[in-house]
């Protein structure tokens, strides 16, 4: 009994919002959670008065329905009941979840009638308690259960166990590597590396604090209607092929056809993290419509037996679960590019939209089906983004290649791959970036439409050259072919933090997470980038949400601590910092945690180590050395940063570990050198 106690729920409501508690408490029970739901009794009196009591104190959470109807009123039952909760926050670690509030409408989550134990966590939004499956997801993993809505269905074939992105792996090893750690917290390409849970967003869904004209009809999940319209999620085709060998033939063609559709100036297509993080999952059309917030879904499946290929699409409306349009395609493989620009038609004209306007060129295709097949199976690794599948991907590319020197995709995403490798730890002395530009600029001499090509450049050029303007070149070109890419986005992000304002390069990463919504590489770049603009809190909540996802995801709670830090909580970052994943990642915040919390000897310590182990983490250092207040070092490890090519120097304006330099004539002479703009003072 005792075991069955610690994993209950109890929903505390007023009887005004009894439909909407109603309906949380049924999705919860549905999704195999224990739920204290008290309906069926009279309130008050000396038994129910000890029964809540018990039952507070034993729950492992407890869920206030927050509404216009509790927040300003100062009467109620179930005040006694928030109180009681509020008396047990004292007796539990500050690390540990106990109060999950949800808001059931429009209630603002500041300067409300609430216990303070409410305010210092993220409120949950579920409008008239309509209750996404992903909620339910994250109650059982804050119980430490699982969910029934994420039991695999019978029959369905299991999560890659390798890291491709639809599995429930952890993230890839090699995110340990100090080069990996510093290189990815600089530009972060990898759209492939994570398996994100099923990911429901309430952070997107309240007003923006830094921007109080942006609500929430702005963002996925409350677009308004003619937005949403135009809005579709490609799922990974299913592969019913007789031997299950041919995934990576069926991931491809979803990826083609997202990339197709993507070019769609007015047509939002989350990008292929979002959308393949659903794979082996038992979700509904309706919940990962709602998660993406799209009205529309492609799904289909491939069938290869030989040269041929059975591939069946159909186009689904998420509202009422209508199938507008489906077709099955009986061809030769070497028919593939047709299928693909035919089903791609057929969507589009679904949709009410042009597919091949003037911005939406497809990609110049290979006439080689080897070259073709090749060309996927690299994809396929690349996805995987360990340095042993990114070494075999670079050798099929090139096999591609010899097949057919004219592959401008291929060149693209060889030139992708190379710069992976560089994140990865790997070609670190410039020959990788060489390499990358080579690749790119073959890419744009054969197809100059092709978008990723560009963003190619502006990776090496923001990454290894510093040249600002030249990476700006090459974005404008890959935005002005591909609007609605999120990486792009999240690549002006970081090229607006080195050379221009911070709120617009807020703006960018939310452009980002929009167009990705569960690549927790976007949000983590969000996090930090509200604060460096000095939104400690809003940074904090939108880092929790993540690591509400993935705990395990690289640099999260090192993000997290360092707002935390700024918010003035020294304590809470210290663990923050300490409870990070990721061994390069946790390096960099125990001395910080320390000196904060008056462990002078740790902190000492903790710097020296962190100095013994610099390689690829130069910038690292030379921020903590500023942050003790040691302006001497940290200049030496900011030149060498600089020499060695360190990506982080991206981040050397407004970084707040920096606070105690930049007033030194020495910060703008630095920030010349590597050919940044001073700060302004109205940013």
């Amino acid at each position: 009994m005792a075991e069955q106690l610690s994993r209950a729920v109890f929903l505390s409501y007023a009887s005004q919002d009894t439909d909407a508690a109603r309906r949380i408490c049924e999705a919860l029970r549905a999704a195999g959670i224990e739920v204290w739901f008290d309906q069926s009794e009279l309130r008050g009196g000396d038994a129910w008065d000890q029964k809540i009591r018990h039952q507070i104190r034993d729950c492992a959470l407890f869920v206030p329905i927050i509404s216009a109807n509790t927040a300003s009123r100062p009467e109620g039952y179930f005040r006694l009941e928030w109180g009681l909760a509020d008396q047990r926050t004292q007796m539990i670690a500050r690390n540990k979840t106990f109060i999950v509030p949800v808001c059931v409408d429009a209630t603002p989550d500041a300067g409300r009638d609430v216990p303070d134990s409410f305010l210092r966590v993220q409120w949950t939004r579920l409008p008239a308690g309509t209750t996404p499956a992903a909620f339910g997801q994250r109650i059982a993993t804050l119980l430490g259960m699982e969910a029934a809505i994420t039991r695999q269905p019978q029959g369905a074939a299991p999560p890659s166990s390798a890291g491709a992105p639809g599995g429930a792996a952890p993230p890839s090893r090699v995110v340990a590597a100090p080069r990996r750690a510093r290189a990815i917290a600089a530009i972060a390409v990898g759209a492939g590396v994570l398996a994100a849970a099923i990911a429901f967003q309430p952070w997107r869904m309240m007003t923006d604090k830094s921007n109080p004209g942006r609500s929430a009809q702005e963002v996925p999940g409350g677009a308004s209607p003619s937005a949403a319209e135009k809005s579709i999620a490609v799922l990974p085709f299913a592969d019913m092929s007789e031997k299950h060998d041919q995934e990576y033939f069926s991931d491809g063609l979803a990826e083609e056809l997202i990339d197709v559709l993507t070019r769609i100036p007015s047509l939002r297509v989350p990008a292929r993290t979002s959308s393949f993080s659903f794979k082996g999952k038992a979700t509904t059309i309706g919940e990962i419509a709602h998660t993406l917030g799209v009205t529309h879904v492609l799904e289909g499946s491939v069938r290869k037996s030989g040269e041929h290929l059975r591939i069946t699409a159909q186009l689904v409306r998420a509202d009422n679960g209508f199938h507008l349009w489906s077709q099955t395609y009986d061809r030769d493989v070497r028919d593939i590019f047709a299928v693909q620009d035919d089903i791609a038609h057929a969507v589009a004209e679904q949709l009410k939209i042009t597919l091949l306007g003037a911005d939406a060129a497809t990609p110049k295709q290979t006439t080689s089906s080897e070259a073709h097949n090749l060309y996927l199976q690299a994809r396929y690794l690349t996805d995987r983004d360990t340095p042993a599948d990114l070494d075999h991907a670079v050798l099929l590319y090139q096999q591609a290649l010899a097949l057919d020197p004219n592959y401008a995709p291929a060149w693209a995403w060889l030139a992708f791959c190379h710069v992976r490798r560089v994140g990865q730890g790997l070609d670190t002395t410039g020959a990788g970036f060489a390499k990358v530009t080579t690749a790119a600029r073959r890419a744009i001499a054969i197809d100059p439409k092709l978008p990723e090509a560009y963003m190619m450049l502006a990776a090496a050029h923001m990454q290894y050259d510093l040249d600002w303007a030249a990476a700006a070149d090459a974005l404008s070109k890959t935005l002005a072919l591909d609007p609605n890419n999120a990486q792009a986005q999240q690549f002006q992000g970081h090229l607006t933090v080195a050379t221009g304002r911070m709120s617009d390069a807020v703006a960018h990463f939310r452009r980002a997470v929009d167009g990705d919504p569960l690549n927790l590489l976007h949000r983590k770049y969000l996090g930090r980038a509200l604060h460096y603009a000095h939104h400690a809190a809003e940074a904090a909540a939108v880092l929790r949400q993540a690591i509400g996802l993935n705990a395990q995801f690289p640099g999260l709670h090192y993000e997290l601590g360092r707002a935390l830090l700024l918010a003035g909580e020294p304590r809470a970052a210290r663990a923050a910092f300490e409870a990070e994943a990721d061994p390069s990642w946790r390096s960099f915040g125990p001395p910080l945690g320390y000196l904060v919390t008056h462990h002078e000897q740790e902190a000492q310590a903790a710097l020296a180590a962190l100095a013994a182990q610099s390689v690829g983490s130069e910038f690292q250092v030379a921020e903590t050395y500023a942050f003790f207040g040691q302006a001497e070092k940290s200049f030496e490890w900011l030149e060498r940063a600089r020499t060695l090519h360190d990506p982080g120097l991206i981040w050397t304006r407004r970084d707040p570990l920096l606070a105690s330099i930049m007033t030194d004539p020495r910060y703008g002479a630095f920030l010349k050198r590597i050919g940044m703009p001073p700060v302004s003072k109205d940013d």
